[in-house]
């Protein structure tokens, strides 16, 4: 774990909140079930979403090349510059000026930045070329419209 992360786990976070209503039962997707009337308390969706404040940052999404991992056109990604980009991860990249969201492909010195539609081609990056990871996605927001 980077060095950042480490000084953000455990540390209280300070910040406006807005704690709204958390039911303490889940809600079934297949067939209704009796409504309950039991709030669990109050949830903070930063408490949530955010574990190192000072590293985090929200972004928009256009485009389609990831929708199979549920990033949606429209959608917000949630975005952690303190984890460690690992082979496996989506991750925010700037690859020779140009920023893109994709999930990183890296083995055996072999690096790709891999789409979730079948649509796009992976982009493989060559020794010549610029590659800066800027964070991971550690979630995604979708409005449902």
């Amino acid at each position: 774990m980077k060095k950042e992360a480490l000084e953000c786990m455990g540390r209280a976070k300070k910040r406006g909140s807005l704690p709204l209503p958390l039911y303490a039962f889940r809600i079934p997707a297949g067939f209704p079930s009796p409504a309950e009337d039991y709030m669990e308390g109050k949830l903070d969706l930063n408490d949530e979403l955010v574990d190192c404040e000072e590293a985090t940052f929200f972004m928009r999404v256009s485009g389609d090349s990831m929708i199979g991992a549920g990033i949606m056109p429209g959608g917000m990604l949630v975005v952690d510059r303190s984890l460690e980009a690992r082979h496996g991860k989506i991750v925010i990249a700037v690859v020779d000026g140009q920023l893109t969201v994709k999930r990183l492909y890296d083995r055996g010195g072999r690096v790709q930045l891999c789409s979730e539609n079948p649509k796009y081609q992976p982009i493989k990056i060559s020794r010549e070329q610029d590659l800066q990871i800027w964070g991971v996605v550690t979630s995604v927001i979708t409005r449902l419209d």
